[in-house]
C-alpha cells in the first residue's frame, strides 16, 4: 500500500541561540530526518540509531521543548503500552546566524560553530565536484584554497537562510531532500552571479546559469 504524503510547513528558519545549539547535535538531526520520512516511535528510533531508549527519550524531550517535533498520534501497543509517534513541525529547519545577536553569536561554542561551518563546507564540496566534471570537459579544473572554501561556506549558509525564508509561510508534501536541493540551487545561483566567485564558477557562467 502506497504511503500517504504528509503535508506540513515547508521551512522554519531558526535564529534562536538555544535552538541552534540543540540542532548541532548529530543524533537530533538524524531524528529529525527519520521522522520527516514517516512518524516514528521512540522505540523505533532507538533501534535505527542504535541508541538506548533513555538517550532517545532525552533527545525527543529536547526537540519537543524546542517545538521542532510534535506528537502526530498515539496508539496502544503490545502489553497495553501507549506508543507516541513523532513527526517534525517543518520539513526543513535552516539555521540563520545572520539574525543571531552578535553577543550571543560570539557565545556559541567553537565546536558548535565549527559543526555548522563544516556541514556547509561538505555540501559545497559536493556541489563543486559537479562543477569540476563540467570544467574537465573544457580542459580546466576548479582550484579553491581552504580559506576560500570557508568564506564561501559562510556566504552559502547566509544565502540558504535568505532563500529559505520565501518558503516559511508555505506548506509542502515534497521530501525534505527535494526541498533542500531546490533551496540550495537557488542559493547557489545567487552566489555564482557575484563577481568575486565568477572565476570559480566559470562552468556555470558558460552554461548560462549566471
Amino acid at each position: 500500500m502506497a504511503m500517504q504524503k504528509m503535508v506540513r510547513k515547508a521551512v522554519t528558519i531558526i535564529s534562536d541561540f538555544d535552538t541552534i545549539k540543540k540542532l548541532a547535535d548529530p543524533a537530533r538531526r538524524e531524528i529529525l530526518r527519520q521522522v520527516a520520512i514517516q512518524p516514528q516511535t521512540g522505540t523505533k528510533l532507538a533501534q535505527k540509531l542504535q541508541l538506548t531508549k533513555p538517550t532517545i527519550g532525552h533527545h525527543l524531550k529536547t526537540l519537543l521543548k524546542a517545538r521542532l517535533i510534535r506528537i502526530e498520534r498515539t496508539e496502544v501497543g503490545t502489553h497495553g503500552i501507549l506508543q507516541k509517534y513523532y513527526e517534525p513541525t517543518s520539513s526543513l529547519f535552516i539555521e540563520d546566524f545572520e539574525k543571531v545577536p552578535s553577543k550571543l553569536l560570539l557565545a556559541l561554542s567553537t565546536s558548535t560553530y565549527a559543526y555548522f561551518l563544516h556541514l556547509n563546507m561538505e555540501r559545497l564540496m559536493g556541489i563543486l565536484s559537479v562543477f569540476q566534471l563540467i570544467e574537465e570537459i573544457r580542459g580546466r579544473s576548479i582550484e579553491i584554497s581552504p580559506e576560500q572554501l570557508e568564506e564561501l561556506a559562510e556566504e552559502f549558509a547566509t544565502s540558504v537562510a535568505r532563500i529559505g525564508k520565501k518558503y516559511e509561510k508555505t506548506e509542502s508534501d515534497i521530501s525534505r531532500e527535494t526541498l533542500s536541493i531546490k533551496i540550495y540551487s537557488e542559493a547557489l545561483k545567487v552566489i555564482v552571479t557575484k563577481s568575486r566567485w565568477k572565476k570559480l564558477f566559470a562552468g556555470a557562467v558558460d552554461l548560462g546559469l549566471a
